[in-house]
């Protein structure tokens, strides 16, 4: 089987935003249940009139179709998603890669309960620099920063 090759390429607003909307929502029901399904499809909103517009987003195209993306606030990655039908093939690892090339270092946060993407950036080389018991919204969701210099 050919190996398909995934193209980063800059966020588009008029062409990208349902799409990353999209995939930004499925990742997180998968990675995020105990946030609540009603509260993430209320959080959609933000992501496509707020967060996406705001960040320096960088989008991975396997044949021209968004299949995930990373958006970073400097060197903070504000959103780094994969379609949940494309994870596990590298994805997250080329924007990660693609970002640290850019930044010299990478900084985020994670929910510690997403065991997964806590198991993903300590592969990467990210190292836990501290700990906070709420997230941004005050909800008790433990978050862990983690940084990576490159």
């Amino acid at each position: 089987m050919k190996k398909q090759t995934i193209v980063i390429r800059s966020f588009d607003g008029a062409s990208d935003i349902r799409k990353l909307s999209e995939i930004w929502l499925d990742a997180s029901l998968l990675a995020h249940p105990f946030i609540g399904e009603q509260r993430l499809i209320e959080q959609k909103q933000l992501i496509e009139e707020k967060y996406l517009p705001a960040a320096e987003t960088w989008v991975a195209c396997l044949a021209e179709e968004p299949v995930g993306f990373i958006g970073l606030l400097g060197t903070f990655v504000g959103a780094i998603f994969v379609a949940p039908d494309r994870q596990g093939q590298g994805i997250g690892r080329q924007l990660i890669a693609y970002a640290i090339d850019r930044k010299g270092e990478l900084s985020l946060e994670v929910y510690t309960r997403n065991e997964q993407a806590v198991q993903f950036y300590t592969s990467l080389g990210f190292v836990e620099m501290s700990r906070r018991p709420a997230d941004d919204e005050g909800l008790p969701f433990e978050n862990a920063h983690f940084h990576l210099k490159g």
